[in-house]
């Protein structure tokens, strides 16, 4: 007899104390691309600025952005490769902070108006962290402002408190009325892109998921696995107990899905009862060996008060330094799919290799 497979314990790190849970960490992926253009526009401006004063103050503030530059641009191309990439983009969000710092120390430290300067990147921490990485970020921006002020000029400090009260005034100003502004943002945009239901993902989440992981796929050639999974006979659930026995089956068996997937690993509810999971970095066997733990797990736990219930699943994969092209390798998955349904359900069938593509986002 086949021994059942054991739970994964991958649930464990999908969470940290900068983001509660995947959802969470969907979001900060897609507020980090939206912010990436503007950091982009917000180091050319500071360049310009430290230039113009160059004459007057020196020229040496400009290096500080190159190491600051080379920081994000690290942490843009490894956070499809980590497991919690908000760790890796906090660390980058300190090192910009520590940039400024620099520059400001190098200029004249508390005398220097562009201390406040260190409230910039406090803007951002409420569009991509919890509120304890608020928190964190505003002591450690308060903590710089009082390094470089004592450590530069601490005669000056003492003489003229305003020189550090000021900009950690503004810092912690900033970050409070930036706070509930992005969290109204956040609630409308959840209710957009989670599916009530089952707490999952929905179409329109994956959307944009698909087109950040084609973008990396291309830089990064590593392969894109996608699942497709089914619930079998749920019609019949539906009929025998009704709808409200049936919304449970698909909530527990979302719940029992996300306790098997990596932090990184993204499961939606495509409607129905159908579910799709994207799973960046891995080929179509280890996509497939985590379709069979799912099944198993399923197929395992009696659900909403005792109904036993299973799944069938279809598996495809890009392959490795190719890029991911959504349409195809869904479509060899759904087909996969059926033939698992045609064969008997309660089972995974792997992609095969003809199969046309045709849209599936639409």
């Amino acid at each position: 007899m086949e021994s059942e497979p054991e739970p994964s314990t991958s649930n464990a790190t999908a969470s940290s104390w900068l983001c509660r849970d995947d959802f969470d960490r969907e979001r900060m992926l897609d507020m980090e691309d939206r912010v990436r253009p503007a950091r982009r526009r917000t180091f050319a401006i500071l360049a310009v600025a430290i230039g113009a004063v160059g004459p007057w103050l020196g020229w040496w503030p400009l290096l500080f952005l190159i190491p600051a530059s080379l920081c994000f641009a690290s942490a843009d191309r490894l956070m499809p490769r980590v497991t919690k990439p908000e760790l890796l983009m906090f660390a980058a969000w300190i090192g910009s902070e520590i940039t400024i710092a620099g520059a400001v120390a190098l200029e004249g430290g508390p005398r220097v108006s562009a201390l406040s300067w260190l409230a910039i990147p406090v803007i951002t921490l409420s569009t991509r962290f919890s509120m304890r990485g608020v928190v964190a970020g505003v002591a450690i921006a308060c903590g710089l402002v009082l390094a470089v002020a004592f450590g530069i000029d601490a005669t000056a400090v003492l003489n003229s408190p305003e020189l550090v009260t000021a900009p950690m005034v503004l810092i912690i100003c900033v970050a409070v009325l930036s706070t509930p502004l992005m969290r109204s943002d956040i609630q409308h945009r959840s209710d957009a892109v989670i599916d009530q239901l089952t707490g999952m993902l929905n179409r329109n989440a994956l959307k944009v998921r698909v087109q950040e992981l084609t973008q990396q796929s291309a830089i990064t050639g590593e392969p894109i696995g996608l699942i497709v999974g089914d619930l079998d006979h749920f019609k019949e659930i539906n009929d025998t107990h009704g709808h409200s026995v049936g919304d449970a089956v698909l909530k527990e068996v979302a719940y029992l899905m996300r306790k098997q997937l990596r932090a990184f690993d993204l499961a939606y509810r495509l409607g129905g009862e159908e579910f799709l999971i994207l799973l960046p970095g891995s080929d179509l066997n280890q996509a497939e060996d985590l379709a069979e733990r799912l099944r198993a797990r399923v197929g395992v736990e009696n659900v909403a008060g005792g109904i036993a219930v299973t799944m069938s699943f279809g598996v495809a994969a890009s392959a490795r330094d190719e890029p991911f092209d959504y349409s195809t390798v869904f479509t060899k998955a759904d087909s996969a799919l059926y033939r698992a349904k045609r064969e008997g359900r309660d089972r995974v069938r792997l992609a095969e290799h003809d199969v046309l593509a045709v849209p599936a986002l639409a």
